[in-house]
């Protein structure tokens, strides 16, 4: 039951604490004396070491925040369980930005003033990764984005990282597949406008297939949220392209393949990472089979390293990971690693031993973070069969 003088006395309390921060007057140890210092504790120099998340657990993309999380949680829990990191357990702190344009920046916000993060881990989704990093940067706080392919999202600055591979590598890994995998060489493209993943997909994959011998025979564009693509397709059918590159996110996409098929277009889709999600083929059900998409994971992988993760992830959460799950959970591996080689979780050096990662034995492949603070690795492109993502080939940096 409410207790409203209780909940009032806490709110003004609140805002009193509030008022002081912006006046400067009390320090963070000041103000633990009297709200603990905010939710997140005394940061690193506690008995927990804060560590901050931003993910979309809810709204149009959850099924890439509700899965990176759950291998974000599975690797803090499998160091807690091991006795934690520095001798401290870590304190995950989770902020649902909702899928929405603006609620990233307002989630890092609160993860940094109000919990004391000492790193962040997010997002899989590039257009709210860029819209943290600036935030985390100025602040001087690493962070980490699991699965942001976009080139733009660590050239905000120095602290920021991905531990997955980047759109222009993405985009040539499909455009090599089309090439010499299927032997295609006139494509039409579909792109999602709204996505700074599929505009920057987009343009790579383009770009190398035009330079070796490839023909782009026509290009519509649509918005996420969109319900009706015919008018686009019945324009790409015009031009008889013997494939379709399609770099969206899985919602969209598994309703591109079934409105193609009803439009009677029969040649294969082709997609990134923005694929992976069994959402896709709920939506597209028989329309997506045999399509293909470039990925940082498959259940296939006879990797110990991989295996042991796929037992993990069944015997906690019930089902396969996908590779969104695999990188979020390599993402906080990472960021662990590199807190047990630094020494410490000062800021500096954290984000100096991040960017010193070399060899890390991921379970979406050896991660090196490179001079631009990218990942390098391979990719793998899968392809879908009675309902199941199955690998086809790895093809390198």
């Amino acid at each position: 039951m409410r207790n409203e003088p209780i909940m009032s006395l806490r709110s003004s309390l609140a805002d009193s604490l509030r008022l002081v921060r912006q006046l400067g007057l009390l320090s963070c140890g000041a103000l633990f004396l009297l709200s603990a210092c905010d939710k997140g504790g005394s940061g690193a120099s506690g008995d927990s070491i804060p560590v901050g998340e931003f993910a979309s657990l809810t709204g149009l993309t959850a099924s890439f925040g509700t899965s990176s999380h759950n291998g974000v949680v599975l690797q803090i829990d499998k160091a807690n369980t091991a006795g934690g990191v520095l001798g401290k357990k870590v304190n995950l702190i989770t902020e649902d930005d909702q899928s929405k344009p603006g609620e990233a920046a307002t989630g890092v916000r609160k993860l940094i003033s109000r919990d004391q993060v000492v790193a962040l881990l997010g997002e899989i989704a590039s257009s709210r990764s860029l819209e943290a990093a600036p935030i985390a940067q100025q602040s001087k706080i690493p962070m980490i984005t699991p699965g942001s392919t976009n080139v733009k999202v660590t050239t905000i600055g120095d602290y920021i990282f991905r531990v997955c591979f980047i759109d222009p590598f993405q985009g040539e890994v499909m455009a090599k597949f089309t090439l010499n995998s299927l032997h295609k060489t006139r494509v039409a493209v579909l792109t999602d406008v709204r996505q700074d993943y599929s505009v920057g997909l987009a343009a790579a994959y383009k770009d190398y297939f035009t330079k070796h011998g490839g023909t782009i025979v026509a290009e519509q564009s649509y918005s996420s949220g969109d319900q009706d693509f015919k008018a686009q397709l019945t324009s790409i059918k015009g031009s008889n392209p013997e494939a379709i590159f399609v770099p969206g996110y899985y919602n969209e996409v598994g309703l591109i393949a079934r409105q193609a098929k009803e439009l009677g277009i029969n040649v294969p889709l082709m997609g990134g990472d923005g694929w992976d999600s069994p959402t896709l083929t709920q939506i597209g059900g028989q329309a997506i089979e045999g399509d293909y998409f470039s990925n940082h994971f498959s259940t296939d992988d006879t990797s110990p390293v991989v295996q042991g993760f796929v037992k993990d992830y069944r015997g906690r959460y019930g089902k396969d990971p996908d590779a969104m799950a695999a990188l979020g959970y390599d993402g906080a591996g990472v960021l662990l690693d590199a807190m047990k080689r630094a020494g410490t979780t000062e800021h500096e050096k954290l984000r100096d031993a991040i960017a010193a990662t070399k060899n890390y034995q991921g379970v979406t492949g050896t991660i090196t973070i490179n001079a631009q603070r990218n990942a390098t690795k391979s990719a793998k492109v899968l392809t879908i069969k009675d309902g199941k993502f199955h690998f086809v080939e790895t093809i390198a940096p």
